[in-house]
């Protein structure tokens, strides 16, 4: 009897450090364990701080170890980095906000203040000769990059197919006579999305809140709602829009929020980390990321385990133009700018992203613009592409992108029907 309360004091201390993951219930909506206090951080002052968390195999016999008493397929803080941490944290006064393992990377993640008065940049320069430390870093802002659309209590009741100038410039529905981009898994990291708009109903699977756990504010949220509508729009239901691969599977991982201090979205490094690294361990072709922010060392690494698996990662071109930052500036990334009479920088593909047509929160529909909506075109049509060629990589997918596009309006941009065409060696008109 004793042995068996220790072991349960064991299983407790060891659960008091990790951090609950947040899935996807069964019916597709999003579930938390644990809410992320994303709203007691603070980009100006906290840290991100990691240290080693290697696997350890159950104890063979009782007492061997703290993770002896773990159930099978445990994952969180083992006794080292539970250790090191708690070294850390004494050594340095720092005060623990948050936790969570990264599996892929084999590393457990904090995001931590420091002591009141503490000069941050010293604290991390020093934590980073710190031989017990793998990673320590300023815990980074980043924002969706879009324009908000202007509050308007109409709402359209019939099909407006023909309003939707990506649909129409990029020869979408040209290009769906060959492939719908049937079954093509496709990651969204982004706000929440509308879960119960017609046009969405069934085309997203599953869903995941790395940020607080709030189904309502899930549901309400506009941008990933926008982003969703454009690259899954369900078609042929009578309802609003059509999305340029109305037969993908959406994934959505909420690491963006809105506040009422910014008109805008805004993510953060914790955020962030969590929804790459539970992509990483998903079948997700394509990973949609429009937005961005500076670089940062940790999403770098879980990054390029997505890039080295193969992933296709859209990215949407910051309004300043500069490749500098998260995600855009790490080789491999397609990025997508709005389309202009301007020629693109090196690499960069062009898309439609002004006055977009799309899905809204509340089951409506309205106009936006921003290198968001240009990048999730290009994340619909790398969906059809994939349908008809699984074995494109991120290279190829670009070159054939690239290669594809075409003049609409006296601008280059991608091809839908185009580039569908081209994978699958087929000839079809466009304008």
């Amino acid at each position: 009897m004793k042995q068996a309360l220790l072991a349960l004091v064991a299983m407790a201390c060891v659960g008091a450090y990790a951090f609950s993951p947040i899935a996807a219930a069964a019916d597709g909506q999003a579930s938390s364990h644990r809410a992320a206090p994303v709203s007691t951080m603070n980009s100006q002052r906290d840290i991100v701080l990691a240290v080693a968390n290697p696997i350890e195999p159950p104890a063979t016999h009782a007492g061997s170890s703290l993770l002896g008493y773990v159930p099978v397929g445990y994952y969180g803080a083992g006794q080292r980095a539970a250790s090191l941490l708690s070294e850390l944290k004494q050594h340095y006064g720092l005060h623990e906000i948050v936790g969570w393992p990264i599996k892929a990377l084999g590393v457990y993640c904090v995001v931590v203040e420091a002591p009141a008065g503490t000069d941050r940049d010293a604290l991390l320069k020093t934590l980073a000769k710190d031989d017990r430390v793998k990673l320590a870093q300023a815990l980074q802002d980043y924002s969706v990059y879009s324009n908000i659309a202007p509050k308007d209590n109409h709402r359209y009741n019939d099909p407006y197919v023909d309003l939707q100038r990506g649909f129409v410039e990029t020869d979408a529905a040209l290009a769906q006579s060959l492939s719908k981009g049937e079954g093509v898994h496709i990651a969204v990291v982004d706000t929440g999305a509308d879960l119960t708009h017609p046009d969405l109903q069934g085309r997203i699977h599953d869903t995941h809140d790395m940020v607080d756990g709030d189904e309502k504010a899930f549901n309400h949220d506009s941008h990933g709602t926008e982003v969703a509508g454009i690259i899954a729009a369900d078609a042929d239901n009578h309802q609003g829009i059509v999305g340029i691969a109305p037969e993908s599977v959406l994934s959505v991982y909420k690491a963006c929020w809105y506040t009422p201090a910014s008109a805008g979205a805004h993510c953060n490094s914790f955020t962030l980390a969590k929804a790459l690294a539970a992509i990483i361990d998903t079948d997700a072709r394509i990973v949609n990321l429009s937005l961005g922010g500076p670089a940062d060392p940790l999403l770098d690494k879980l990054l390029a385990q997505l890039l080295n698996q193969g992933r296709i990662v859209v990215a949407a071109l910051p309004p300043n133009g500069n490749l500098e930052g998260f995600p855009d500036n790490a080789p491999g990334v397609i990025v997508v700018r709005v389309s202009s009479n301007m020629p693109a920088p090196s690499g960069v593909l062009s898309a439609p992203g002004t006055d977009i047509l799309t899905t809204q929160p509340g089951g409506g529909y309205d106009f936006t613009s921003g290198s968001s909506m240009a990048a999730a075109h290009v994340s619909g049509i790398a969906a059809l592409l994939l349908s008809v060629d699984p074995h494109l990589d991120a290279r190829a997918m670009h070159d054939v992108l690239l290669q594809s596009s075409k003049t609409s309006n006296g601008m280059q941009q991608v091809n839908a029907a185009a580039a569908v065409a081209s994978a699958q060696g087929a000839h079809i008109g466009t304008h």
